[in-house]
């Protein structure tokens, strides 16, 4: 068993596995939707761009958008891929690294067990930075 670091946004999640120090990049998920805008993901009934359903939504306040929605799907897609490696008993420490926004969506969305192999969290987004990049960020994490 080994320590996982998942580098995540709502667009793509990168899984990585340490030993020593030594990162090695296992998977790498990615959800189109995440980085579409909130117009590209609905329309209204009539299917007039003029008037979506996100902006009757943001006037009536308090709804959530088809963006959040996308968020809280890819959220539960990571949480369930972390699930698998800790069943399979190859997770036994989790470090978790993502906008403070999206790494608070996964930690609700991890199972109990899951989320008790969490070891570190870093409210940064490193989805596109360099292997080399991640491991200093995460190198003092243990």
């Amino acid at each position: 068993m080994t320590t996982y670091i998942v580098v995540a946004d709502a667009a793509r999640a990168r899984v990585f596995t340490r030993d020593a120090l030594q990162l090695e990049e296992k998977d790498s998920l990615v959800h189109a939707e995440g980085r579409l805008h909130e117009g590209d993901l609905v329309t209204d009934r009539e299917g007039d761009v003029h008037e979506s359903s996100a902006t009757a939504a943001r006037s009536a306040g308090g709804e959530s958008t088809a963006s959040d929605h996308h968020e809280v799907l890819f959220a539960r897609e990571v949480a369930d891929r972390l699930y698998r490696a800790r069943v399979e008993n190859t997770l036994e420490k989790l470090i978790l690294v993502a906008p403070p926004r999206f790494l608070g969506l996964l930690r609700d969305k991890l199972d109990g067990p899951t989320a008790k192999t969490v070891i570190h969290s870093l409210a940064k987004d490193l989805t596109k930075a360099s292997v080399e990049d991640i491991r200093e960020a995460v190198s003092d994490l243990r």
